[in-house]
């Protein structure tokens, strides 16, 4: 059973003032069979009349006809009236035929139109119009048109229970409409199950409604299960399509081919989507300027193109469309809406920049630089101030020597012509140059077209002007031999007036004469010897000696050159022997190289001739020269000299007998290499050839291990008592004794003038100081040593007496004691038990734990050690301290140059 409902149509058409109630009833379960619509009595064109599903009947359906042309379908089932129709009788009938011309296929659909009496008529009677004479409880299908205007309530429908022919059934309803949101716009006959609307509905806001029937008895049982009720809304064509904007703008170059595209609109409309009233078409109202239309725009997508070619930028820059959009794809009765676009032309370079004048005359005077000669003007039709307008100016010919430069005004696009480089009057006194302008953008149109570059003909005529003296060449150089007289006269340096060619008028001046060797004269620029030329002076160099001349006009104007002068080498000097001390190591070289110079140029100078210049026969019977090269010899001895100094003189002469003699500083020396013979140097001579023998070298070792065990017997006696009781005070805790076989005591020793000032410790732990001993005596090869806070000092001295100073803590004054010796027992009293406390104290630390070493004996190192102390009680801070290795004593020379000759 269909439902029946009311419409009010947005079309044009209906100025009457009066809306007209829509119900449409269809039969759902029998398509392709007959549709039911309630409508008015009368139908304007255009109306909305209802929808029919055609998809039920045919899905495949192709092609679709009306029996009646007072109407028309849609492809989504819309049905609308093309002319006004009046139902005299109070019904119409017309009949759809669909078809699919692929399958052959081919149903029909009955369509039954009913005015309102006919709904009065099947209110009274229901069951003849319904064709039922009972129905069972179950959901019925229902719609109602938007915005109906009634009257209200409007009826909707009956649900009615099979059970009512046995009970009294009252039926209630609830649900969205009835007890939720929008509250009472349903309401339902208790008795007769009849549903009303009270209200018009905005499809929009509410698409349909989802109510709850319910069938009770009076005394409340519930005779049927809950039927859900679905109404819903039909959709009326009463929103207006709306675009997203008022104003559009678009870009489109000019020149555009064909079909480019521009820009793409777009509308909105609230109706029910996927429905002729949601069916959009685009169209163009309007154009302006007026047509020819350049542009068209795509009825579905609402994209813009053009239709033509000649759009031009030069002659419109912009284009006005008037567009709209229309619903109902497009129909006469359809709701439209319209917007503005505005499309901009965009510019391209399809214009040239052309010179307003093809020929320019200017002048300049020369030797003129950086100034403007002239502004050539051009004229383009581009936009202004883009690169399609810009102009670059290029000098095509004439400017071969880069005297020109053109650049372009950025404010007024006129190209500037400047002289960068004087020009020359006695040169060219014309120069024609041809200049060609271009756009910063390339070209656009064919190349065939027309040429792409406007020329434009510079005539510049240079002006004379009064020059100065001109310094050609800058550099200009004469030959002259070192040496000759004074007074001697030769050529200068030479300027030009560059008007004339030639000197004439032109005064010289010497700016800049280093050594004051010559003199320039004033009118003719000739120089003149004022004194001695020399080539080999220090501040020579490659033999040009330089000086700076100033070239004056009558008018004051000037130039600067130099002159160079090449001096001619003469041989005025005799070669020498630049290295006049050599260095004979004895021990592994026999002679020494020689090497003389020549200040002279090659030509007078090696090879060079080496002789002996002395009349002492024992020189030349020990020594000999022998020539090695042009330029060096050797020197060398026939018999073994003894290490000493010897001064041999040698002549050396060059090619042409010019000689000098040079005194040579020979060293014979005990050595492996020059620098070791080089840092002795200033000992005393024949002190390297001390020699021990066999059973020196023997004693020296037994002595050694003599007082070896005598200190470790010693440490042994006292380090258990060391253990509790600190013997020696605070104040003397670094003092060491260490034995060092150096020929004198150094100054820090300590006695008195009666003998050895003692110092001993009684059981209190206070310190006293004694004197002991007389007339100790000392042999020179071995000495006490005082270390004090873990450094000591050696004294190498070789004296035969003592000269000592020492501070005497209990007198709080100075000691002095000069030239004492002691015996050999006197000396072995004071050390014993002194070496005892100082071993005692070496052997802990602050620690309390045994020292890494004790008394250490020294043999004689012949001087002091560049080593330094490396004992535990040395506080003596030295990196590496390993220097004196390139520097050895006489014994390890000798190891050293046994191991050079392996």
């Amino acid at each position: 059973m269909a439902a029946a409902g009311s419409s009010r149509s947005g079309s044009p058409a209906l100025g009457l003032g009066h809306l007209l109630t829509l119900a449409i009833l269809a039969l759902a379960c029998d398509a392709c069979k007959e549709v039911v619509l309630q409508v008015p009595s009368e139908l304007p064109a255009g109306k909305f009349v209802g929808r029919v599903n055609l998809m039920e009947c045919l899905k495949s359906a192709n092609v679709i006809h009306l029996s009646d042309p007072d109407f028309q379908v849609f492809e989504d089932g819309s049905v609308y009236t093309t002319n006004s129709v009046v139902l005299s009788s109070g019904q119409r009938s017309f009949t759809i035929w669909l078809f699919n011309t692929d399958s052959q296929e081919e149903r029909e659909l009955s369509v039954h139109l009913e005015g309102p009496v006919e709904v009065l008529n099947q209110r009274l009677h229901t069951e003849k119009v319904l064709r039922r004479a009972k129905r069972r409880w179950a959901p019925i299908p229902c719609s109602m048109m938007e915005n109906s205007l009634g009257p209200f309530p409007l009826f909707l429908q009956q649900i009615q229970s099979d059970k009512a022919q046995n009970y009294t059934i009252y039926y209630s309803i609830s649900g969205p409409g009835v007890d939720k949101e929008p509250v009472g716009l349903f309401r339902i006959d208790r008795d007769t199950g009849n549903l009303y609307c009270t209200d018009r509905v905005d499809r929009e806001q509410y698409d349909s409604f989802e109510l709850t029937a319910l069938a009770m008895t009076p005394d409340g049982y519930m005779v049927e299960n809950l039927l859900t009720l679905l109404i819903k809304v039909e959709d009326e064509n009463d929103n207006y399509p709306i675009f997203t904007q008022k104003v559009y703008s678009f870009t489109v170059l000019e020149n555009s081919p064909f079909g480019s595209h521009v820009g793409e609109v777009c509308a909105t409309d609230k109706d029910e989507p996927d429905t002729m009233h949601t069916r959009l078409k685009y169209s163009i109202l309007e154009q302006s300027p007026s047509p020819p239309m350049l542009f068209t725009m795509h009825p579905r997508t609402g994209v813009i193109t053009t239709t033509s070619t000649q759009l031009d930028r030069e002659l419109i820059d912009k284009y006005q469309l008037i567009i709209k959009v229309q619903d109902m794809d497009g129909q006469y009765f359809g709701l439209q809406t319209t917007a503005t676009c505005v499309i901009t032309i965009g510019d391209v370079n399809d214009n040239l920049p052309t010179f307003t004048r093809t020929t320019y005359v200017t002048s300049v005077e020369e030797n003129t630089v950086n100034v403007e000669l002239l502004r050539l003007s051009v004229q383009d039709k581009d936009l202004v101030n883009s690169p399609n307008w810009r102009a670059n100016y290029t000098i095509l010919k004439g400017n071969e020597n880069g005297n020109f430069k053109i650049k372009t005004d950025p404010q007024t696009n006129e190209g500037i012509l400047c002289v960068i480089m004087p020009l020359d009057y006695e040169e060219r006194q014309r120069v024609t140059l041809e200049i060609g302008v271009v756009n910063e953008a390339p070209y656009t149109r064919q190349a065939g077209s027309k040429s792409s570059m406007s020329t434009a003909t510079v005539t510049v005529n240079v002006k004379n002007q009064d020059e100065g003296p001109e310094c050609i060449p800058q550099t200009q150089t004469v030959r002259i031999r070192e040496n000759v007289p004074i007074g001697t006269r030769n050529d200068g340096y030479k300027a030009y007036d560059p008007e004339t060619k030639n000197s004439i008028g032109i005064r010289y001046r010497k700016l800049s004469d280093p050594k004051g060797w010559i003199t320039v004269n004033e009118d003719s620029g000739s120089i003149t010897i004022f004194r001695t030329l020399d080539r080999e002076a220090e501040t020579i160099r490659n033999g040009i000696y330089n000086i700076t001349v100033l070239a004056l006009d009558a008018d004051g104007r000037s130039c600067t050159g130099t002159l160079g002068i090449l001096l001619e080498d003469v041989n005025d000097n005799g070669p020498f022997i630049p290295k006049q001390t050599v260095v004979i190591c004895r021990a592994t070289m026999s002679s020494a190289e020689i090497v003389a110079v020549d200040p002279d140029e090659p030509a007078n100078g090696p090879p060079f001739d080496f002789s002996l210049e002395s009349s002492d026969s024992e020189v030349r019977r020990r020594w000999k020269l022998t020539r090695i090269n042009d330029t060096a010899a050797s020197l060398s001895y026939q018999n073994d000299p003894a290490f000493d100094s010897y001064v041999i003189p040698v002549r050396v002469t060059d090619r042409f007998g010019l000689s000098s003699v040079t005194s040579l500083n020979v060293v014979v020396c005990d050595c492996i290499t020059e620098s070791d013979c080089t840092y002795r140097t200033g000992e005393r001579t024949g002190y390297a050839d001390v020699r021990l023998g066999p059973w020196a070298i023997l004693a020296i070792l037994l002595g050694v291990a003599l007082l070896l065990c005598i200190l470790f017997t010693l440490v042994c006696s006292v380090s258990r008592a060391s253990k509790q009781q600190k013997i020696l005070p605070d104040d003397l805790a670094q003092q060491n004794l260490i034995v060092s076989n150096t020929e004198a005591p150094g100054d820090d020793k300590v006695y008195s003038a009666n003998g050895f000032t003692a110092q001993t410790a009684g059981a209190s732990g206070q310190t006293t100081f004694t004197t002991l001993g007389a007339g100790v005596k000392s042999t020179g090869q071995e000495t006490i040593e005082m270390v004090k806070g873990g450094q000591r000092t050696l004294d190498s001295r070789r004296a035969t007496g003592y000269h000592h100073h020492t501070m005497d803590p209990g007198r709080g004054g100075h000691v002095e004691v000069d030239n004492y010796r002691y015996t050999y027992s006197e000396w072995h009293n004071f050390t014993q038990p002194r070496l005892g406390e100082k071993v005692q104290f070496c052997h802990e630390d602050d620690n309390q734990k045994l020292a890494q070493d004790y008394v250490l004996t020294y043999n004689y190192e012949g001087k002091g050690s560049a080593a330094g102390s490396v004992g535990c009680c040395s506080d003596l801070q030295e990196e590496d301290g390993l220097e004196f290795l390139d520097h050895l004593e006489p014994k390890f020379r000798t190891l050293a140059e046994v191991c050079a000759k392996r």
